[in-house]
């Protein structure tokens, strides 16, 4: 395992788009592009705190701004406009977000205030079509968060973090999501009651990518680790961040598809990564490259 970067203050939403990396820096609200060698440059700026990033056909690449719920687009050009306002369809923190091969971008909400130790309430994936119309996908998930879609551009799958499973839906040619079903099952479920009693399970997944065999890398955002994950939720690899450090999302890319990058902080709470520059990315070989999915 090499470092790739430091000095951030919490890295989320990892991505590997025509040649480099691209990763969301919440609280120094900045999207960054990253060269393989570890090179950043700002990329865009999202005052409302960046999360999920995607590129729509014409190249531009889609960020959700959470705080204020929006999905921004940088155009080509640089120059970063609002493409979708998603603030009355969801009254909490939007996430992760993955966009389809249309250009449809599936959008995960928290469906509570999180960080402010609000009563647990499950959560929503929202659906914003190419023009910026929003809809909602799916319901009744435990805090949706990462997402994958598979190549063949016909299955959305979704970490649920406090559900301790990937639940999988197919997208129909419309983008409308049907045939719910549990595509792996990763640890206990908890109890909805609290934020106490959310967090006692022993797998949280977060961020997450598709391999080239179906399998799915996947950050334990409470247990420092990456898991490979088979269809069903047997666990068949395991990657620990260094030093004790938290570990929140990942994705394969690089030349060959074979780096997984890993986002680490020392923990996941705002008013503690505000104050700090301790996030780091590194990156991690593994056998198996990525496949055409998305992200």
């Amino acid at each position: 395992m090499e470092k790739l970067l430091g000095e951030g203050h919490f890295f989320e939403g990892p991505r590997w788009h025509e040649g480099a990396w691209y990763v969301s820096d919440l609280y120094a609200h900045q999207v960054r592009r990253v060269t393989e060698d570890g090179k950043p440059e700002d990329w865009a700026a999202a005052p409302g705190q960046p999360s999920g990033l995607g590129w729509l056909p014409d190249g531009s690449m889609l960020v959700v701004s959470m705080l204020d719920r929006q999905v921004l687009r940088r155009r080509p050009d640089g120059q970063v406009v609002r493409h979708a306002d998603l603030s009355v369809a969801s009254a909490h923190p939007i996430n992760d977000m993955v966009v389809d091969a249309h250009g449809r971008a599936y959008v995960a909400t928290f469906g509570f205030d999180l960080f402010a130790g609000g009563q647990p309430e499950p959560g929503e994936v929202l659906r914003v079509d190419p023009d910026g119309t929003v809809s909602v996908a799916a319901g009744g998930l435990c805090f949706a968060n990462g997402m994958v879609v598979t190549p063949e551009n016909d299955t959305l799958i979704v970490a649920e973090t406090f559900g301790s499973r990937f639940t999988a839906f197919t997208i129909a040619d419309d983008g409308t999501l049907t045939d719910r079903r549990v595509w792996g099952q990763l640890g206990r479920a908890p109890s909805y009651e609290s934020i106490e009693t959310i967090v006692d399970t022993d797998f949280a997944p977060d961020g997450c990518v598709l391999d080239a065999e179906g399998h799915i890398w996947v950050a334990d955002a409470l247990h420092g680790r990456a898991c490979r994950v088979a269809p069903g939720g047997a666990i068949v690899d395991e990657v620990r961040a260094p030093g004790g450090l938290g570990l929140y999302a990942c994705t394969l890319g690089g030349s060959d598809g074979r780096s997984l990058l890993l986002c680490t902080a020392p923990s996941f709470a705002d008013h503690e990564r505000k104050a700090a520059r301790e996030a780091e990315l590194y990156v991690h070989r593994v056998a198996v490259p990525r496949n055409d999915s998305r992200p």
